[in-house]
């Protein structure tokens, strides 16, 4: 039953997206155009949430009809301060997502209204302790981009088909009650529509649903509780966000990364917030990890997860400083200039926490290259860092139709082994991708839990022999894959084509003989 509510649910939002996109077609590039729907999502969303917050609040006092939406603002202003210490911002009750709505079509100015009420919400956190994790998180819903027309005329009215759209989204009374991950979701399928500019603009900072409940799950085995969970390529937030899912919120400690990526950072916090995770539970950073990391007051960290972007470029040894940072030294060399990859690695280990999990998508060349590659992962067998690899199947991401791997780090293993898993097979077509279903995740959940040799699946793999093979790690080298081929028996095909031939040569005896008779008969 919740499976089909679940689907119901995400056709109502892909519906409502195509229909925005087609009221839209023409004057949003389709990748600019993902700000506009995320962004009024999470107007709606902080509008409905401030709301509800507000008004159980005064219910559960004794209010029982009260309504924040009916409020007049200057009544309003006198719960500001104290809202804006719990909730972190402030939304005055003629500025909140509904009302908005039912005077848009009438309201000449309304390019001009939406983005003084931005500015409102931004500015309600100025001088507070949310102040960061609300600044610029308007910045890419531009209300008065020509791209959403060549006048304020047709901007307001694309601006009005925008607020109805998704305001007539059927969320049940909270966000919380839908069933489906809705900024997850409606992310995605606007990857899945504009797929070609997705592995251009954007592919790399969203991996996939399923990817992510998986790595969190790696991460979390026997464990109901985490104390901080990081990410150093945060992107959307997504990774760090399936902690929710998978533990409950109540029992995450605090969500941590950092992003390069300005748009996609302020993604990060807006999924944040419409997962209804505080401002005081989550740490953001805007910035180059690999050179300027953000958290050292904060590492280390119990559970990493992450996807990093793929042999992008870095400073490398260009840099005389980077040899000593003490991330990268004990490895005695820094990875390539034009493949950061295990320098994201690195990064990661040295700020794990002695009992955690880190579970890191990587593309496969950083299992087998050579070179300074190859030192690096000296580097990790040879100090037992290394606890399985994960071979994952193909066309699972955006923008790429190789097959990844995940590599998962542990600081206090109790053998000197790794496990290797081949998941290339785990997964059913859903639409133009691979997808990991339940039952792929929980095949390659159970193999990483039972550390167990499988023939054709799993193999467990001393640490002397992969130094032995030049410490490549890539699953194929390890896991024998099955011959799918049929086994033709030779003995048997020849005595069945000698009696095919002997039959064959029976009728034409036979028809030979018939044709006889019949010219006999004339």
């Amino acid at each position: 039953m919740a499976s089909s509510v679940k689907e119901q649910q995400r056709a109502e939002l892909h519906k409502t997206i195509w229909q925005v996109a087609n009221d839209l077609r023409g004057s949003v590039d389709g990748w600019d155009f993902k700000s506009y729907v995320l962004g009024m999502l999470f107007y709606r969303f902080i509008s409905e949430n401030l709301t509800n917050y507000i008004n159980d609040g005064e219910r559960d006092a004794g209010s029982t009809d009260f309504d924040f939406a009916k409020m007049n603002d200057e009544e309003a202003e006198f719960a500001r301060e104290d809202i804006v210490s719990e909730k972190g911002f402030f939304i005055r009750p003629s500025e909140l997502f509904e009302n908005v709505r039912q005077s848009a079509a009438k309201d000449e100015n309304l390019n001009q209204t939406l983005q003084g009420i931005f500015k409102g919400i931004e500015g309600s956190a100025t001088g507070t302790n949310s102040e960061a994790d609300l600044k610029g998180l308007f910045d890419d819903l531009n209300v008065n981009s020509t791209k959403l027309g060549n006048n304020v005329a047709k901007r307001n009215a694309k601006l009005v088909k925008l607020l109805d759209a998704i305001g007539d989204l059927p969320l049940g009374g909270k966000f919380s009650d839908s069933t489906i991950d809705l900024f997850g979701d409606a992310y995605e399928y606007l990857m899945q529509m504009y797929a070609s500019s997705a592995g251009k603009s954007g592919g790399e900072y969203y991996t996939p649903q399923e990817v992510s409940e998986l790595l969190a799950k790696i991460t979390t085995v026997g464990k109901t509780r985490v104390n901080k969970v990081y990410d150093p390529a945060a992107g959307s937030g997504s990774l760090l966000l399936k902690f929710a899912k998978v533990l409950g919120k109540e029992n995450v400690g605090g969500f941590y990364g950092q992003e390069i990526n300005l748009t996609t950072y302020n993604l990060a916090r807006i999924n944040m917030f419409l997962h209804d995770v505080n401002y005081e539970n989550f740490d953001l950073a805007l910035g180059d990890t690999l050179l300027e990391p953000h958290h050292w007051d904060d590492e280390p960290f119990e559970a990493i997860v992450s996807n990093p972007p793929y042999s992008i470029k870095w400073e490398g040894d260009a840099n005389p400083i980077l040899i000593n940072d003490p991330r990268y030294a004990p490895a005695g060399v820094l990875a390539p200039k034009s493949k950061a990859d295990l320098a994201f690695t690195m990064h990661m280990l040295h700020w794990l926490a002695t009992n955690g999990t880190a579970a890191i998508v990587e593309f496969p060349g950083v299992l087998y290259r050579g070179g300074a590659e190859q030192k690096i992962r000296k580097y990790l067998i040879d100090n037992n860092y290394v606890d399985t690899v994960i071979q994952l199947p193909s066309d699972l991401f955006f923008g790429t139709t190789i097959g990844t791997c995940i590599i998962v780090l542990k600081k206090s293993k109790k053998t000197n082994d790794v496990l290797f898993i081949d998941g290339s097979a785990e997964f059913v077509r859903g639409g133009n991708k691979n997808k990991l279903s339940e039952a792929n995740q929980q095949a390659l959940l159970d193999a990483f839990t039972n550390r167990e040799s499988t023939e054709y699946f799993t193999r467990l793999v001393d640490n002397s022999d992969i130094a032995t093979n030049d410490y490549n790690i890539a699953v194929s080298s390890y896991v024998e894959a099955e011959d799918t081929r049929e086994v033709i028996d030779i003995i048997e095909l020849n005595t069945r084509i000698e009696q095919i031939v002997t039959r064959q040569t029976e009728l034409r005896t036979s028809i030979d003989s018939i044709v006889a008779d019949l010219e006999g008969v004339k």
